[in-house]
């Protein structure tokens, strides 16, 4: 049968319901500039900025004063974080603050001082403020069986003892320095104790550890040190430091800022300064920071 004009007409109208419906699916698909969203970019806007922080090797720098705690913390905060490892480098806050500056690869920079961490952070050189995580208490220490008789820290201004200290940027020298100040104000102490201290200084070290060495070696007859590092040594004996005199350390660390790993290292900063690494540093004699 032969097919009549009329009966076309009907057949056209679907052809071109579809197309229309198609060209209406693709405009809905398309973003503003007429492409197709990238999968890259949805997998990244779903993927959490630190999804694989506790991931990698952290580079800690260190304060010498630290070196034993944070050999049993890198333990713990690998026991917590299987895929977190820690490296460790030791040495004084004011000469790993200036490696840091001049670009040595850290990632957490642990100072026995406020002042150093503060120093990256002024110069920009740190992500984020600075926290504090540990105290500790100064001490005399003199080598074992005290062979020079020291009985009070009084006696470290006796005419020819021979005081080993750190070199003057060295946090534990602050800290010894403000002592004597305050040692000169007790009861019973000379008015010159502070000078006849100072001339009594037969050495200066490049960090904490390098004075006990030496006092534990008999190189010197006393030292001013940290409680922790006089009780890391079994080769030293202690003198103790009126509490009226004493003056309290505070420990402090900052993220460095060129740090590829900043999420990582921010929350091992927060580990060692909450509950899990008090635990650790109190083990090692740190006390909480003082506020």
């Amino acid at each position: 049968m032969t097919a009549t004009p009329g009966r076309r007409a009907p057949r056209l109208l679907p052809v071109a319901a579809v197309l229309a419906a198609l060209l209406a699916a693709c405009s809905a698909g398309s973003g503003a500039t007429g492409e197709p969203a990238s999968p890259a970019s949805a997998s990244s806007a779903s993927t959490g900025a630190g999804g694989d922080s506790l991931s990698g090797e952290l580079q800690v720098y260190a304060a010498a004063s630290l070196k034993t705690a944070l050999a049993s913390a890198a333990d713990a905060w690998h026991a917590a974080n299987p895929g977190s490892t820690l490296t460790v480098s030791s040495d004084s806050s004011s000469a790993l603050e200036t490696k840091i500056e001049q670009g040595a690869p850290a990632d957490v920079f642990l100072s026995a001082d406020t002042s150093n961490p503060m120093k990256l952070v002024d110069g920009g050189f740190a992500a984020g403020a600075s926290v504090a995580f540990a105290g500790n208490r100064l001490v005399v220490i003199v080598p074992k069986g005290n062979p020079a008789g020291i009985q009070s820290p009084k006696d470290l201004a006796r005419r020819g003892l021979k005081i080993i200290a750190a070199g003057d940027k060295v946090p534990i020298t602050k800290y010894a320095t403000q002592l004597v100040a305050n040692l000169g104000t007790q009861p019973g102490y000379p008015a010159d104790f502070a000078t006849a201290y100072a001339a009594n200084v037969v050495s200066q070290e490049d960090n904490v550890a390098g004075v006990v060495g030496k006092v534990a070696l008999g190189e010197g007859d006393a030292g001013i040190v940290y409680l922790t590092d006089a009780r890391g040594s079994d080769r030293v004996d202690t003198v103790a430091v009126p509490d009226a005199a004493n003056v309290p350390a505070v420990y402090a660390g900052v993220v460095v800022k060129a740090s590829m790993q900043q999420d990582a290292a921010k929350a091992f900063l927060d580990w060692l300064a909450g509950p899990h690494g008090q635990a650790v540093l109190a083990g090692f004699g740190f006390l909480p920071p003082a506020t």
